[in-house]
């Protein structure tokens, strides 16, 4: 049996062998918990674009019998642009949380090793959100964005006898990464 390089690598991403040893992951959100501040990169075909501060508020909400904790992000200043969205646990032994933006808007995170992740489309673009603790003091943020219209499709034949499934690809437009600190 023939595998494709597609099917390849999906097997290699999403494998992982019983005997490897993985250093010991931070507990999330608790060992998130702080005030981090940094600038935000806005990237785009020609380099860098923009950059505005940002800030990311997590605690645990005192009140909240959920679980819940406080996923506040600034861009700028409080008074510019702040976002007091709310992390709430759905399945936190399978990764899964959501992001309230307390507006009507829910959207599903799944923590994916070091990474929380979120992936949404809104007003026809494609958003792919990660959150990464690199350290006690370091957490990187980082948004790919671009329209939620694929520019090419291609697959969906058959070559050398084994069936090759469509793949979309879809344009990115945006690329926006803040290396967050933690505030003392």
């Amino acid at each position: 049996m023939k595998f494709s390089t597609l099917t390849l690598l999906f097997f290699a991403i999403c494998a992982t062998p019983s005997s490897a040893q993985t250093p010991a992951m931070p507990t999330f959100p608790d060992d998130w918990v702080g005030n981090w501040s940094g600038t935000l990169n806005i990237y785009g075909p020609k380099g860098k674009s923009d950059s505005v501060s940002m800030a990311l508020e997590i605690f645990p909400i005192d009140t909240s019998r959920e679980g819940r904790y406080t996923f506040g992000i600034v861009y700028g200043s409080k008074e510019q642009d702040w976002r007091p969205y709310e992390l709430v646990p759905i399945a936190p032994e399978r990764g899964l949380w959501k992001v309230d933006e307390k507006n009507s808007i829910v959207i599903e995170g799944f923590l994916c090793g070091p990474k929380f992740v979120s992936h949404f489309t809104v007003m026809n673009s494609r958003l792919l959100c990660t959150y990464e603790k690199q350290d006690a003091e370091t957490l990187i943020f980082e948004v790919y964005s671009g329209a939620d219209k694929p520019i090419s499709t291609t697959g969906n034949a058959e070559f050398e006898g084994e069936k090759i499934p469509e793949v979309k690809t879809y344009p990115l437009g945006v690329f926006q990464r803040a290396v967050l600190k933690k505030q003392l």
